[in-house]
């Protein structure tokens, strides 16, 4: 990845979630999961969380399984 693109992604990031650490990610994410809310998609991909953290904080195997061309 291009250095200007990478800056646009984090610059991107940034502003859209200020302040927001790796495990906030994950719970926000396992939140909008399970009130089915699309926005999980856009945050996991945009931290690159991956099955085995989802499934840790708590989603149902059968939903990580779902979605596993995003992971």
């Amino acid at each position: 990845m291009g250095k200007a693109k990478k800056r646009i992604i984090y610059k991107g990031k940034n502003q859209q979630f200020e302040n927001l650490t790796r495990i906030q990610a994950v719970e926000k994410a396992v939140e909008y999961l399970k009130n089915g809310d699309k926005e999980a998609y856009s945050i996991i991909t945009l931290f690159g969380l991956t099955a085995e953290e989802m499934l840790e904080a708590g989603v149902s195997y059968e939903l990580v399984k779902g979605m596993g061309n995003i992971f």
